[in-house]
C-alpha cells in the first residue's frame, strides 16, 4: 500500500511536541447581500502558531478551524525548510519490525514518561502501586492511546482496521518479541522488565495527577441482543485505581487486560469509545498466524453486537459499554464525561444521510434534508460536506466528484434546428434550446459522483444530464441528489415493509447491488431487514425511486392559540423565513411536559422541504409576529431521544406512544423570494402587479362576470382583483395545496368582510382543493380563466395535460396563461448578483431557472409552439404578449398567451353540469363564517 505523508500539523508535533502553541481566532465575515435581503455573515477562522524562535500566522481566513491550523503549520514548515515525508512503512514486514520497536519504546525509554502521550496516564496510575503490579498495564490500553500502533497493524493486516481483537493479537505477538518488555503468558498484561528510576517516576507523577476524590461517570450499556433495551449505568471511579478495572467489573470480564477498546466515536476530540470483554480465548504465539483462538463458538461473548458494531464501524462482541473516559494530551488527569441515552441516539442519527444536516442546524425535530440546493439560502453544512461526512461515518472512502466541462457548441450540435422550436424534452435541451447561445458563451459544468466500497469497488454511480454555470453548483447539486437517494433508502429501512427492493439504475443513480448490500450489511441487520444470514439481506432487485420531489400527501397543521395581529406579511413559496419555536413531548393526560427542542432563530426557505410538512404548513398560515401552537405527528422514538438532551433520563421510562408532540411557533421575519427580488430590482411596478393589471384589462374588455384562477396558490391574484374596479361577480380559485388555500381563504375573508377595502363588490367567492389537470363540471364555461406563473412548477407533460383539459373540458371564453421567458434570465440574474464571487462572472452563459422549484422554463419559440398546438387542437385562437420590458429582444420577462374560444354557437359538447365534481370546497363566501376561518382553516 502507498505510504501517506503526515499532515503539516503532525510534522510540527513530531518536531516540537507541547512547545507548539496554536491560537485560533474566530471572526465574522460578510457573505454578501441581495436586494431586500438582510446582510449575511458566517464564521471563519485565522490561526497563529508559536514555536521556539518562530511565530507565524495565516494571511487569510478558513471555514474550518482545522484548516486554519494546518495552514499555519505549513507556513512554519516552509520557513524552517522542513519537508514532510511519509513515515508509514510500505510493507507488512517493515510495519511488523516497527511495531515491535514502538511497543518496546513505550517501556525502555524513560524519557517517554515525561511526554504528554496519553499512555503515560495509564502508566502513572500503575506506578502508584506496589509489588509486582507496579507499572503493569493492559495491552488493549496501548491500542486505545496510540494511533501509530493501529496504523501499523493495518499495514500488517488490512482487516485490523475493523477488528480490535485482531489488533490485540498482533500487539501481543509483537510484544513477545519486544526487547525490555514483559508480557504475561496467560493474559494480556504488559510491563517493563526493569523498574523505572525514581526520578523518572517522580517527573511523570508531577505531570499526571491522580484522582483525588471518587468520580461517578454515567455510561450506556449496549446489549448484544437487539431486542434488549439500552441501559444507563453509573460507574464509580475511586482510590486511584485504573479505570479499566471498573469497566471490566461492569462487563464481567476476567480482568482489565481482557477489556477491548474501540476507536473513538464522533468528533476527533472526543474520547467516546465502546468497551467490551474479549471472547474466551487462548493465546497462540505464532507470528505467521497472528490470531487468537476462541474457546467455544456458542459462547455469548463471541456473538457480534450489531448495534455497537454499526455505530463504531468495528466488530464488537458481546455486551458493550459506551463511555467517555480516558487519558488525553490535553488533560493532566483522567478525563470523564457522562454519556446518556441522548448521546447514543445522536451518534445513531449521525450515521443517517440527513442526520448531520439536522445536527449542523441544531434542529433535530424541525429540520429536514432540503430537496433543492441554492447557495443563496442553504443553511448548515453544504451537501458536499454532508455526503463526505456520511461516507466517513459508514467507513467508506471519500466520495469522488468528477466535474466535466460541456461546451455550448457541443450542446447546440446535439439538437437539430427543428427541435429548437419545440418544448424541451430534457434538462439538457432546456439549455440547448436557448436561441441566444453563441460561441462567446462560457461552458457549463456537469458532475458525476462515485461512492466506493472499502475495497475501492464502485457501489454507487450518479450521472445526470443536469448542467450548471458554476462548477461548485454542479458539485453541490450532484452531492444533494446522492444524499436524497440514500436518505430515501434509509427511510425504507426504518419503515415496516418486510422486503426492500434495490434498483440497479434509477433517476441517474446506478447501484451495484451485491457490493452495496455487503457494505451496508451491518446497517441493514440493525434495522431488522434480514434474518440470520446477513449476506442474504435485501437481495431482491426491483423498483426504488430517488423521489427528489418527495411526492407525498400534504399534511396540514391545525393551529390553535393564534396570537398577535395580522401584519399582512406572510411567508410564501420561495421566501426566506425566520421563526422561533419550541417542541415539547406532552403526555396525553397533560400531566407532564418535556421540552425537547428550542430555537430562538431558525431560518429556512419555504417550499424546499427544509422543515417538516406540518411545521411549514403552520408557518405559512401565520403573518410576521404572530404565534401559534399545533400538534405534530409523533416522530420515531430514536429521533425524540436524540433531541431529548436534558430530559433523556426522564424519558427512558416514559411510553412515548402515550404522548403527543406540541410545537409553539412564532414568525419573526420574512424575506421575499429571490425571483421576486430580482424582478423588483428591474421593474416598477413589479412583474406580479403588472400581470394583475394585464388580467384586469382583459376582464373589463370582456365584461367578464366569472373568473377561475387555476393554480391560485395563496390567492395573490384573487386578493389583488378585489382592489381593482372590475365587472366580476364570482371569483373561484383552484389549487392542490391546502396550505396555500388556507392562506387565500383568510386573506379573502378579511377583505370581503371589510367592504371599505375593496374596489369591487364580489357577491360570490369559492376556493376548491383539487388538481388543475382534473375536470370539475362546476367550473365549466367561465368567462375568463387565468393561470399565471403556474405551469413551470409542474412537469412539461402535466403542463400539456392541463392545456388539453382546460380548453377541451372547462372551456372558458378566454384563458390567460403566463410563464417566465427563459431568454430574459441573464438580464434578471445579472441584476441581483448575491455575492462577490458572482460579480466576476457576469458573462455566465445559459442561466439556470429563476426558481429551483421550476421544472422547466421556455423560450418564446417553445412557448408559442406549445400554445399554438393547443389552440389549433381545441378550436381557440391565441395571441402572444407579455409584461416586463419593451417586448424587443430578448422579449418580455414574463410571456403571456391569451386563448379566445371560437365558434361560440357550437357548444353541443357542453358537459353535464351535475357530472364530475372531484373538487372539495375548502372555503366559500358568503357561507363562510368567522368561526370556520378561525378553526378549520
Amino acid at each position: 500500500m502507498a505510504a501517506a505523508a503526515p499532515t503539516p500539523k503532525a510534522v510540527v508535533h513530531q518536531r516540537f511536541g507541547a512547545k507548539a502553541r496554536y491560537t485560533v481566532e474566530e471572526v465574522r465575515e460578510a457573505v454578501g447581500g441581495c436586494p431586500g435581503l438582510a446582510p449575511q455573515t458566517r464564521s471563519v477562522y485565522r490561526c497563529a502558531l508559536d514555536l521556539p524562535g518562530l511565530s507565524v500566522a495565516t494571511p487569510g481566513t478558513f471555514l474550518r478551524k482545522k484548516d486554519a491550523e494546518q495552514a499555519a503549520a505549513q507556513i512554519a514548515l516552509d520557513k524552517l525548510g522542513i519537508q514532510p515525508t511519509a513515515n508509514i512503512p510500505s510493507t507488512p514486514q517493515e510495519a511488523w519490525d516497527e511495531l515491535i520497536a514502538r511497543i518496546s519504546g513505550f517501556f525502555i525509554d524513560e524519557n517517554f514518561l515525561s511526554s504528554t502521550h496519553p499512555l503515560v496516564g495509564h502508566l502513572c496510575v500503575t506506578l502508584r502501586r506496589t509489588g509486582d503490579l507496579i507499572g503493569r498495564i493492559p495491552l488493549p490500553a496501548i491500542a486505545a492511546c496510540d494511533v501509530k500502533v493501529n496504523t501499523l497493524c493495518k499495514v500488517i493486516d488490512h482487516r485490523a482496521e475493523f477488528d480490535p481483537l485482531l489488533v490485540l493479537s498482533l500487539m501481543y505477538n509483537a510484544a513477545k518479541q519486544s526487547p525490555g518488555v514483559s508480557v504475561s503468558d496467560s493474559n494480556f498484561w504488559i510491563q517493563s522488565e526493569k523498574p523505572y528510576s525514581p526520578e523518572a517516576v517522580e517527573l511523570a507523577l508531577e505531570r499526571w495527577s491522580g484522582t483525588t476524590k471518587p468520580v461517578e461517570v454515567e455510561v450506556i450499556l449496549v446489549p448484544h441482543v437487539l431486542e434488549d433495551e439500552l441501559k444507563t449505568v453509573r460507574i464509580n471511579l475511586r482510590d486511584n485505581e485504573h479505570y479499566m478495572s471498573y469497566v471490566a467489573a461492569e462487563l464481567s470480564a476476567i480482568d482489565s487486560s481482557h477489556v477491548l477498546v474501540s476507536r473513538t466515536i464522533g468528533k476527533a476530540s472526543s474520547e467516546i469509545r465502546l468497551y467490551f470483554a474479549a471472547p474466551n480465548i487462548h493465546v497462540v504465539s505464532d507470528i505467521s498466524k497472528n490470531s487468537l483462538a476462541c474457546h467455544g463458538d456458542g459462547d455469548i461473548n463471541w456473538q457480534v453486537n450489531k448495534r455497537a458494531s454499526y455505530i463504531c464501524g468495528q466488530t464488537i462482541y458481546g455486551d458493550a459499554l459506551l463511555a467517555n473516559i480516558g487519558y488525553t494530551r490535553r488533560d493532566s488527569e483522567l478525563h470523564t464525561k457522562d454519556v446518556n441515552l441522548c448521546t447514543y441516539y445522536r451518534i445513531l442519527l449521525g450515521k443517517l444521510p440527513d442526520g448531520n444536516c439536522k445536527m449542523s442546524r441544531d434542529s433535530i425535530l424541525a429540520a429536514q434534508l432540503p430537496s433543492a440546493y441554492s447557495r443563496f439560502s442553504w443553511k448548515g453544512l453544504s451537501p458536499r460536506d454532508l455526503l463526505c461526512s456520511f461516507c466517513r461515518l459508514q467507513m467508506l472512502p471519500e466520495p469522488q466528484f468528477a466535474v466535466s466541462r460541456v461546451s455550448c457548441d457541443m450542446l447546440m450540435s446535439a439538437v437539430s434546428s427543428e427541435e429548437r422550436g419545440a418544448p424541451a424534452d430534457s434538462v439538457e435541451n432546456q439549455y440547448t434550446n436557448d436561441v441566444r447561445i453563441n460561441k462567446e458563451t462560457p461552458d457549463l459544468f456537469k458532475c458525476e459522483v462515485n461512492i466506493r466500497s472499502r475495497k475501492q469497488e464502485i457501489l454507487l454511480e450518479y450521472s445526470a444530464a443536469d448542467t450548471w454555470s458554476k462548477e461548485s453548483d454542479a458539485i453541490q447539486n450532484s452531492a444533494l441528489k446522492v444524499l436524497i437517494w440514500f436518505n430515501n433508502y434509509f427511510k425504507k429501512l426504518t419503515s415496516k415493509t418486510d422486503k426492500l427492493y434495490l434498483s440497479e439504475c434509477t433517476d441517474g443513480v446506478k447501484i451495484h447491488p451485491n457490493i452495496f448490500l455487503r457494505e451496508f450489511a451491518m446497517c441493514l441487520s440493525v434495522y431488522g431487514k434480514t434474518g440470520g444470514n446477513d449476506s442474504a439481506m435485501c437481495n431482491a432487485v426491483g423498483p426504488f425511486s430517488m423521489d427528489t420531489q418527495r411526492k407525498h400527501l400534504e399534511s396540514t397543521a391545525k393551529l390553535t392559540h393564534i396570537d398577535g395581529p395580522d401584519s399582512g406579511v406572510f411567508p410564501s413559496h420561495g421566501s426566506l423565513t425566520c421563526i422561533s419555536y419550541t417542541a415539547s413531548l406532552v403526555t396525553k393526560d397533560k400531566a407532564k411536559t418535556y421540552l425537547l427542542e428550542s430555537r430562538n432563530e431558525f431560518e429556512f426557505e419555504i417550499g424546499t422541504d427544509a422543515v417538516s410538512n406540518q411545521l411549514e404548513s403552520c408557518v405559512t398560515q401565520l403573518s410576521v409576529n404572530q404565534t401559534a401552537c399545533f400538534l405534530a405527528e409523533l416522530p420515531p422514538r430514536d429521533l425524540i431521544m436524540a433531541a431529548a438532551f436534558e430530559v433523556s433520563h426522564d424519558l427512558s421510562n416514559v411510553s412515548i406512544e402515550s404522548c403527543f408532540l406540541e410545537f409553539f411557533v412564532k414568525v419573526l421575519q420574512v424575506t421575499e423570494p429571490l425571483e421576486d427580488r430580482m424582478e423588483k430590482a428591474l421593474f416598477s411596478p413589479p412583474l406580479s402587479k403588472q400581470r394583475v393589471e394585464f388580467a384586469v384589462r382583459h376582464i373589463n374588455e370582456l365584461h367578464a362576470t366569472t373568473l377561475v384562477d387555476f393554480g391560485c396558490g395563496s390567492g395573490s391574484l384573487l386578493d389583488s382583483l378585489l382592489e381593482h374596479p372590475t365587472t366580476l361577480e364570482k371569483l373561484v380559485g383552484v389549487d392542490i395545496s391546502r396550505k396555500g388555500l388556507t392562506r387565500a381563504a383568510k386573506s379573502l375573508h378579511q377583505k370581503l368582510s371589510k367592504k371599505s377595502m375593496m374596489q369591487t363588490n364580489v357577491p360570490t367567492a369559492v376556493l376548491y382543493d383539487g388538481s388543475i389537470t382534473d375536470y370539475d363540471s362546476r367550473l365549466y364555461g367561465f368567462d375568463i380563466g387565468t393561470c399565471l406563473e403556474v405551469i413551470e412548477h409542474v412537469e412539461e407533460d402535466q403542463a400539456t395535460l392541463f392545456g388539453n383539459v382546460v380548453l377541451s373540458s372547462f372551456r372558458p371564453t378566454v384563458l390567460i396563461v403566463s410563464t417566465p421567458n427563459y431568454e430574459y434570465n441573464p438580464i434578471l440574474q445579472g441584476s441581483a448578483m448575491p455575492n462577490k464571487d458572482d460579480e466576476a462572472d457576469e458573462s455566465v452563459g445559459p442561466c439556470k431557472f429563476r426558481n429551483h422549484d421550476h421544472k422547466f422554463e421556455w423560450t418564446r419559440a417553445q412557448f408559442q409552439c406549445w400554445a399554438t398546438g393547443l389552440a389549433v387542437k381545441h378550436n381557440y385562437s391565441v395571441e402572444f404578449s407579455g409584461v416586463g420590458g419593451s417586448g424587443e429582444e430578448p422579449g418580455y420577462a414574463s410571456q403571456i398567451a391569451v386563448f379566445r374560444r371560437m365558434m361560440q354557437g357550437q357548444e353541443a359538447m357542453c358537459l353535464d353540469k351535475d357530472g364530475d365534481q372531484p373538487y372539495e370546497v375548502l372555503w366559500e363566501w358568503p357561507n363562510a363564517c368567522e368561526e370556520k376561518i378561525g378553526t378549520d382553516l
